[in-house]
């Protein structure tokens, strides 16, 4: 048994992996479509031989990688990495959900465990630390950058 990458379409991915899983065949265990990896589906199999005869009747799937991959290589696709990765205190960003979505703030502290922000607004004519989940923002300027 061995992880396959398989070259598809771009933008395609994800219909591919749902696709070969929805063969049910017995050989075939799971397919992956990270976003961060484009034009590529990982799939665990028994062997490359049964996955070839699933493609054949898979539009978007072009072929598989020659070679297995090995669990160690695929492992960080299968962790959720937290919405604040990436965001520093002091960044410029800008609320894209929520009561005060549109508005501009600054980052005056991230909680990483809860997958929180707490933002100053920029317009307020009073400072006032509003605290938003980590997916309901969009930085614009980093300090870091």
């Amino acid at each position: 048994m061995g992880i396959f990458a398989v070259k598809t379409t771009a933008s395609q991915e994800q219909t591919v992996a749902d696709m070969i899983i929805n063969r049910e065949e017995a050989e075939i265990h799971a397919a992956l479509a990270p976003d961060s990896l484009t034009s590529y589906v990982m799939v665990e199999a028994e062997g490359n031989a049964v996955l070839e005869r699933v493609l054949e009747d898979i539009p978007h799937a072009r072929s598989i990688v020659p070679g297995e991959s090995d669990i160690s290589e695929v492992e960080h696709f299968l962790s959720p990495k937290p919405d604040v990765e990436g965001i520093a205190e002091g960044d410029i960003v800008e609320l894209i959900a929520g009561p005060f979505k549109g508005e501009k703030a600054q980052v005056q502290r991230i909680d990483e465990g809860k997958d929180q922000v707490t933002v100053e607004l920029y317009e307020a004519t009073v400072p006032i630390p509003v605290t938003v989940r980590g997916d309901q923002i969009r930085v614009l300027d980093s300090d870091e950058r």
